[in-house]
């Protein structure tokens, strides 16, 4: 009898620790194949530093130190590829407990008509409005929307030329192509009171179709009606090096007139492979995230983990959300997506995790959007995009053009 208790004692233990040392997943879904799988690299990286991080710290604590397991899906070129990716990833993972990814809002949308009826709460950066307006209880958005950082930009930037420059602007140009992203940030400004609310006057108002031909005719009215500010909104590198080239050889270019654009593209450091970084100097963008002061050493550890030059808004994202699914998972009664759903909807915390995110505090409304997210603004100085804005945020201080 003692044989068989003794036995029985040590099949229990050994039972338990192959229980404790049981992964707990987490997905990734981004492009890693099509004309967005550089961004699905680099997100993928740093997704992979976090867990590598995570379970070299001991893992998730309140679940016997249990590991993270990073599965990743493609979603590929299209939206329907997307959805089919969602569908693969919750048939084959049937007890992943939260995910991160889509990239694009179109992808996010698709995937979140999946995993909101698998339970399976997803983190994301998109950008779109349409995301937490569906009355979804699966998804949370950490990005600023898009309308708020349309409705925003302007008045901060013309309090930022005020600050820098003594003077607040009062003319405005909009050179841009006519892809989604672009139109929806300005639709507010232009069709909206933003003019009339900052006593602005339109001088320039040029939209074009990519793939961009000849820049000269949108930078010749630039040049001829020389706004205090300048949108320039291109979204594909070979339209934003035909424009700021023609901007330098017009005499506009490499910080002589103030430039803003929209999104982490103006960031990436694709565009300084493929451009001489001289051009892109002074340029500014409005992003929803990207790495700032306090994040030295998590930034030099990513750049030596991925072989990348610096962390765009994307891979920090990436890396934020999986140490925001360990810290559900550490709140979590249970190893299940509805309790680690139920933690993030609860979640209201200011360090930790939330030092990856602008605005340093992450809670949730009821819809999943990001109660506290706020915009910040990068600039490239010597070859290389970085935060400008806000002062405590800055890794340099903004240099404003003067002319």
């Amino acid at each position: 009898m003692k044989r068989i208790a003794v036995l029985a004692l040590l099949f229990s233990l050994l039972t338990s620790v192959v229980v404790q040392a049981q992964p707990i997943k987490v997905g990734l879904i981004v492009p890693l194949s099509g004309p967005w799988a550089r961004q699905g690299q680099v997100m993928r990286a740093a997704a992979e530093l976090a867990v590598e991080q995570i379970n070299a710290a001991g893992g998730i604590h309140a679940h016997g130190n249990r590991p993270l397991e990073l599965v990743v899906f493609d979603t590929g070129d299209s939206v329907e590829r997307a959805k089919n990716a969602a569908q693969r990833m919750v048939a084959e993972e049937p007890d992943l407990v939260g995910a991160t990814g889509a990239y694009l809002s179109s992808f996010t949308l698709a995937v979140t008509e999946v995993t909101e009826r698998a339970q399976v709460p997803l983190l994301t950066l998109s950008y779109s409005d349409l995301l937490t307006s569906r009355g979804f209880n699966y998804i949370f958005q950490t990005s600023a929307t898009g309308a708020y950082q349309s409705e925003n930009a302007l008045p901060l930037l013309l309090d930022i030329a005020e600050q820098a420059s003594g003077t607040r602007p009062k003319t405005i140009g909009i050179v841009m192509d006519n892809t989604a992203a672009s139109v929806a940030f300005v639709e507010p400004i232009v069709n909206g009171n933003a003019l009339a609310q900052n006593n602005l006057e339109l001088v320039v108002n040029e939209v074009f179709t990519p793939p961009l031909a000849n820049a000269t005719p949108l930078i010749q009215r630039v040049r001829s009606r020389r706004p205090d500010l300048l949108f320039l909104l291109p979204t594909a590198i070979s339209d934003t090096k035909l424009l700021l080239e023609k901007m330098n050889e017009f005499g506009l270019g490499r910080g002589r007139i103030p430039t803003i654009s929209n999104g982490a593209a103006m960031g990436s450091p694709d565009l300084a492979a493929n451009m001489p970084a001289a051009l892109l100097e002074g340029v500014m963008s409005i992003v929803a995230n990207w790495s700032t002061k306090g994040q030295e050493q998590m930034v030099a550890d990513y750049m030596a983990f991925s072989g990348e030059p610096w962390m765009t808004q994307n891979p920090l994202c990436a890396f934020g959300h999986i140490w925001l699914l360990k810290e559900a998972l550490e709140l979590a009664p249970t190893v299940d997506s509805v309790a680690v759903n139920n933690a993030l909807h609860t979640m209201d915390i200011t360090t930790g995790a939330s030092d990856y995110f602008a605005g340093g505090r992450v809670r949730f409304d009821a819809t999943g959007k990001r109660i506290d997210a706020g915009i910040l603004v990068i600039q490239w100085q010597n070859g290389k995009a970085v935060t400008v804005y806000p002062d405590d945020a800055a890794m340099v201080p903004l240099v404003w053009p003067t002319r």
